[in-house]
């Protein structure tokens, strides 16, 4: 006999879609907004986000350059600490970088022998094994658009963002080839047609997977503040009311580097960056201060009553950062 819940039934009645989720670092600081929009559209949309125990930082950009085995040692004790999970094989990243850290050393373990030797002798050292290929690091949007579904996601919309121009913003992250092909890497679409399917007017943003510049402006502020003028003056050019990204380092460099990038071209762009779940989470008709809205530098006000959405109370600007020490060394490339 059969199970008793294996005829169609109600949508209510859906099981939920259970991932290991890792947060990452900037989700629990800077991108606070991120993983508040993530935990409140987890909900409706039936995901069932179970976070890895005592995970650790990715090491981000900047580790791997200082220490090879031990950086790829730190990635994959989070994989090590995910595949205890019973039953749960596929991980959800909201951030981009975690997202190409985790999947880069899964599969370089599974093909460098040396590599796998060394990092599974340090995570022996911490009681810790991990067999490659045992979990799958997915990023957010791609669990979004082809778990949850765009037909899903239309049903749950409440409050389209009709009127609102958005240019959809994937970075450079996760179109990267060979580390989860699951958009194009020359002309990625997913967002656009997400953003669709909330009501919004999508902009055809020709810089859609440019780089953001990353860590850019600590390394040459010309540099990096070059970049993200011609990812804003793009944007503006298009007349986009506004940037939605999947990446927390997108969302921060456009973000909190717009004021500094003003000033160093005296220019005056007010180009709000947000993210795609928190306007998911307005079109599904949710309050705006629940998805992290006010703690953005570049006000999402005009984007929100331009929609007829009342915008929560914006929080302080943060204290002015002290200025880079440029006497300070830069780290040196190994392969240690």
């Amino acid at each position: 006999m059969g199970s008793r819940l294996s005829w169609p039934r109600p949508r209510s009645w859906r099981l939920a879609m259970k991932y290991s989720f890792f947060p990452g670092c900037s989700l629990e600081r800077n991108a606070a907004a991120y993983l508040q929009s993530t935990l409140a559209i987890a909900k409706p949309l039936d995901l069932d986000f179970q976070e890895v125990e005592d995970w650790n930082c990715c090491g981000a950009t900047e580790y791997i350059s200082l220490n090879k085995t031990a950086a790829f040692a730190l990635i994959a004790r989070n994989l090590a600490q995910a595949a205890k999970a019973d039953g749960l094989k596929e991980m959800a990243v909201p951030c981009s970088a975690c997202y190409l850290n985790l999947r880069k050393v899964d599969k370089y373990l599974g093909e460098d022998a040396r590599l796998y030797k060394n990092v599974s002798t340090a995570l022996a050292a911490g009681g810790l094994s991990y067999q490659p290929g045992s979990v799958t690091a997915r990023h957010l949007l791609d669990i979004v658009i082809n778990d949850v579904g765009y037909s899903a996601i239309q049903a749950k919309v409440t409050k389209p963002l009709k009127g609102l121009r958005l240019a959809p913003y994937y970075g450079c992250f996760i179109v990267r080839p060979g580390f989860g092909e699951w958009d194009s890497q020359e002309y990625p679409t997913s967002l656009d047609r997400l953003l669709k399917v909330l009501g919004a007017e999508v902009i055809d943003f020709p810089m859609k997977a440019h780089c953001c510049g990353g860590h850019m402006t600590q390394v040459s502020e010309a540099t990096g503040m070059e970049m993200i003028r011609r990812l804003i003056k793009g944007a503006v050019d298009y007349r986009a009311d506004a940037i939605v990204t999947v990446c927390p380092m997108c969302q921060m460099n456009l973000d909190a580097f717009q004021p500094n990038m003003n000033r160093f071209f005296r220019t005056s762009y007010q180009m709000p960056i947000l993210y795609f779940t928190q306007m998911m989470g307005i079109a599904f008709g949710m309050d705006a201060a629940a998805l992290g809205f006010g703690s953005e530098f570049i006000s999402a006000r005009p984007v929100l009553a331009k929609i007829g959405v009342e915008a929560p109370p914006e929080q302080p600007a943060p204290k002015k950062s002290r200025r880079d020490d440029k006497s300070l060394p830069m780290p040196k490339m190994g392969e240690q």
